[in-house]
């Protein structure tokens, strides 16, 4: 259930799970872990890797493992640049960020997950084409995240008319942080880029 690094050099996620998936996907953040159990049982043939530093998701999460009997989901109890840096290249096929925590005093814009160097990173555990999926409710994280993916040139945003960004996939069962923002009166912005073809 658990993920834990060792000392080599790279972890192959497809040895933690114990039965045939086709696939692997990364929740970064999972937060109460409700959009993460919705989608591993709505994909049973995906494994599903979260992150997560913060017991109280991690406990809410393995409630819904255990009700739910999900098998399909492995946890990472850290900072999750810790575990992508550690991912083999070209290996997860869809990646999910929601709703990350905006640090939105300046002095803290430092700590905030989309970066540059997360960017980098991401790509080179992401296959082709792979998804990347991302909400906030922050009008300037959302900035920051439009122009961090626009300067990067191996994502490509998948938004063709306003309702690409204004509503949320079909297969995107809605988070407490939504539902937050939503009685709060704040608009959430959802966004898809594609990791480009290597060259």
């Amino acid at each position: 259930m658990e993920i834990n690094l060792t000392r080599e050099n790279t972890l192959d996620p497809w040895a933690c799970f114990s039965r045939d998936i086709d696939d692997i996907w990364l929740e970064i953040g999972f937060g109460g872990g409700e959009h993460l159990a919705w989608q591993a049982k709505t994909y049973p043939r995906i494994g599903f890797v979260g992150c997560e530093p913060f017991l109280n998701g991690i406990v809410k999460l393995l409630s819904r493992i255990r009700s739910m009997e999900l098998e399909n989901v492995r946890l990472y109890r850290d900072d999750a640049r810790l575990l992508i840096a550690r991912l083999p290249a070209n290996i997860i096929g869809r990646a999910f960020i929601l709703f990350p925590d905006p640090w939105p005093k300046l002095r803290h814009h430092k700590r905030r997950l989309i970066s540059e160097g997360v960017l980098g990173s991401l790509a080179e555990v992401l296959r082709d084409e792979a998804e990347v999926r991302i909400a906030t409710d922050d009008p300037s994280y959302l900035e920051w995240i439009l122009w961090h993916f626009q300067r990067h040139p191996e994502f490509e945003w998948q938004a063709s008319v306003p309702n690409d960004w204004r509503s949320s996939p079909h297969d995107w069962p809605p988070t407490r942080y939504e539902k937050k923002a939503n009685a709060a009166g704040r608009k959430c912005t959802f966004l898809t880029y594609r990791r480009c073809r290597r060259l």
